[in-house]
């Protein structure tokens, strides 16, 4: 873990929000996606591996105010705090690992944008599994994007695991429901394109 920590936090500090190729202005397909479920304002949401992302900006705005933030990166976080001002006191912040971390409550919407495709270990994703798991109330909803099997083979220099439709699908058939699966393209900042895999999930065991 202190590996990938320290890639990170290096990363954070060294290139602006506007740089990172996952940069987004508005992230469009996951607001879709999580305004297809219908939540409640008050659901417990927890983005994974949210780092310096605009979408908890964008759900405070929507009015859900039961937001957490999850990234291994202190520094990540502590600029999205930055950048929040005062609305940052309205987010439960956490720094840890997405496959080490214990969840301490259960959430009705886990959100991951590109933190599982940087789990390549069985372990590692098999931790993730048990996390994910743990984490959501029986009948709670999972959003997870990761590189499709057209997207890219290596992201920030490190290695990533692709993941078609069905793979992502099967990956969580055993206690959860595929809601709605697409592929979705992401224009970088340099206008590289990257191909991602976005599913939902409910979960019903």
């Amino acid at each position: 873990m202190e590996d990938r920590k320290l890639h990170w936090e290096k990363i954070y500090k060294t290139k602006d929000l506007t740089e990172v190729s996952w940069y987004q202005q508005k992230p469009e397909t996951s607001l879709e996606f999580i305004a297809a479920l219908k939540l409640k304002k008050d659901a417990k949401i927890i983005d994974i591996g949210g780092g310096d992302s605009l979408l908890a900006d964008h759900l405070l705005a929507e009015g859900y105010r039961n937001i957490t933030v999850l990234d291994i990166s202190e520094e990540a976080l502590k600029k999205a705090k930055a950048r929040l001002g005062k609305k940052a006191e309205k987010i439960n912040w956490v720094v840890a690992d997405a496959a080490e971390f214990s969840p301490s409550e259960k959430y009705d919407l886990w959100h991951d944008r590109a933190a599982l495709h940087f789990l390549t270990s069985e372990d590692q994703i098999k931790k993730y599994l048990k996390n994910l798991n743990d984490s959501l109330k029986r009948g709670g909803h999972a959003i997870i994007g990761a590189f499709s099997e057209k997207g890219p083979t290596k992201c920030s220099g490190i290695e990533i695991k692709q993941y078609s439709l069905h793979e992502l699908s099967e990956l969580l058939s055993e206690k959860f429901e595929t809601l709605n699966c697409d592929n979705i393209d992401h224009i970088t900042p340099s206008g590289a394109v990257q191909n991602f895999t976005f599913c939902s999930f409910r979960k019903i065991s």
